[in-house]
């Protein structure tokens, strides 16, 4: 480890969470009443919330201002409906951003047989909710969404969202911070694959079970946070998915 560098890991049952009859929630950081002024962010990410949502349920309509918040769905389906105008279905391998600019108010169901027809839905939903700062505030709202082809996700890590201009060739969809990229991979037991470098990097492990070189085994719900770090190396010992948030600033440059 060089000067300066950090490796932090936390494990997913330390997560501060919230229980209700509709609602399983494990908080990376501080989220809502779940306050801890020593864990509010890393780097440029707020939120890292991994939430799974009974049938017929969700988050009913409400505000959101200067976020950009990227929903990654791993198990069923979530449907969002905002004051843009935008709706529809997310599912996994779909990656979807909002950006809550100078404001903007939506919902997050699991009710997609609204939407698609289906007469019945019986299936939880399992979702990974992050938000990241823009680098301006109080832009024009907006939504995006792209489906990510699965053998894009197999064996390597991808570039789900970004802001980078390096990555302006090779993104699904965008964010507004010049400073965040957020990467993902879909492992088979074996498959390799290498971080970043940079000031910031936040591994997540949301389903699965991964080895990080130098650090062990990390399980479902574990994340490490890097500090003037990468280049380790991370191996699936069992299908596996990785989320990998790149950050070349903290909240200071934001």
């Amino acid at each position: 480890m060089t000067t300066g560098e950090l490796v932090e890991i936390r494990r997913a049952g330390d997560r501060a969470a919230t229980k209700i009859s509709w609602l399983d929630s494990k908080h990376s950081f501080s989220f809502g009443g779940n306050y801890d002024p020593s864990n509010t962010h890393h780097g440029l990410l707020l939120v890292n919330n991994d939430d799974v949502v009974h049938p017929g349920a969700g988050f009913e309509t409400h505000p959101h201002r200067d976020m950009e918040i990227i929903t990654w769905v791993l198990r069923g389906s979530l449907v969002h409906q905002d004051s843009t105008g935008h709706s529809g279905v997310i599912y996994p391998g779909l990656a979807q951003r909002m950006s809550a600019g100078r404001g903007i108010l939506h919902s997050e169901k699991n009710d997609s047989w609204r939407l698609t027809g289906e007469t019945s839905h019986s299936e939880p939903v399992h979702f990974v909710q992050m938000w990241v700062v823009p680098d301006e505030s109080g832009i024009t709202p907006g939504y995006q969404q792209l489906e990510i082809d699965d053998e894009l996700m197999r064996g390597k890590l991808v570039t789900i969202a970004s802001g980078m201009p390096q990555h302006a060739d090779d993104t699904a969809i965008t964010i507004r911070n010049k400073y965040a990229a957020l990467k993902g991979a879909r492992l088979q037991p074996g498959d390799t694959v290498e971080l970043p470098q940079a000031p910031y990097l936040h591994l997540f492990v949301p389903r699965g079970e991964v080895a990080l070189e130098g650090a062990g085994q990390l399980v479902e719900g574990d994340a490490v946070r890097f500090t003037a770090s990468g280049g380790q190396r991370v191996t699936a010992t069992e299908p596996s998915e990785i989320l990998v948030w790149e950050m070349h600033a903290g909240l200071e440059a934001a």
